[in-house]
């Protein structure tokens, strides 16, 4: 795919070609516009498809904006809070590796500086959420996971751009560790979700009903993540 950048009444945007793609598109994202064509199509078309949907790209990048405002700022050093399962928990220093972890009220962190500067301790906190996020998440996915006599081969954590969680058809659960910053009920409805998918890999109402059956309050649990996911910020 290529990709070049025009501006047109100061909206940034990119033209970008692909040989897969069959018919015009729009994307929005914090650095402008892309508009997608086919790798045929003359460029005048995707200049022209911008400019008819002018408006509706101005919204869109008003409604980042609003957005990008919401997410928190935080400041690494230790004293400050930070938020864990929808808690609010002071991070604090731990002696020793062994001592690092989430507990009692407080995050333990672990730094082999002895005066270590904000990015030394916000990479040291990532890791740690990452940690205690695959030992939360596994914990949960076997819990539900037993209620339903269902099984499944493993749980991995990364930080993704679009999905919150997925099942893969081999039985492979997988998360955004940043869900862990989240109300709990919320964190449970995402194990119970992809939990569900190890006997339903599609969205049916046989799904749903599964969904229900462990989590009847789904739908508000899931217009949070919905709402507020994008707050949920290391």
């Amino acid at each position: 795919m290529t990709a070049d950048l025009f501006t047109f009444e100061e909206v940034s945007y990119r033209l970008s070609r692909s040989p897969r793609r069959k018919r015009l598109g729009l994307v929005v994202t914090e650095k402008g516009a892309e508009v997608r064509i086919p790798q045929r199509c003359a460029a005048q078309h995707g200049h022209q498809f911008l400019r008819d949907n002018i408006a509706w790209v101005r919204d869109q990048l008003r409604g980042l904006e609003r957005r990008q405002a919401q997410v928190p700022e935080h400041h690494f050093a230790f004293g400050a809070r930070f938020p864990w399962l929808g808690n609010s928990l002071e991070l604090d220093r731990a002696a020793c590796a062994g001592d690092a972890g989430i507990r009692d009220g407080y995050i333990q962190l672990y730094c082999r500086n002895r005066e270590p500067d904000d990015g030394q301790i916000q990479a040291a906190l990532q890791k740690l959420y990452q940690r205690e996020a695959l030992d939360t998440l596994t914990r949960k996915s076997r819990y539900f996971a037993g209620l339903l006599g269902l099984e499944f081969s493993s749980v991995k954590v990364r930080r993704t751009r679009s999905k919150w969680g997925h099942c893969t058809i081999r039985g492979e659960l997988q998360y955004n560790w940043l869900v862990c910053l989240a109300p709990e009920p919320v964190v449970d409805y995402l194990v119970i979700h992809e939990v569900c998918h190890l006997r339903h890999h599609n969205h049916s109402r046989a799904f749903w009903d599964l969904v229900a059956s462990l989590c009847p309050d789904y739908r508000t649990l899931r217009r949070w993540l919905k709402e507020n996911g994008h707050r949920l910020q290391l």
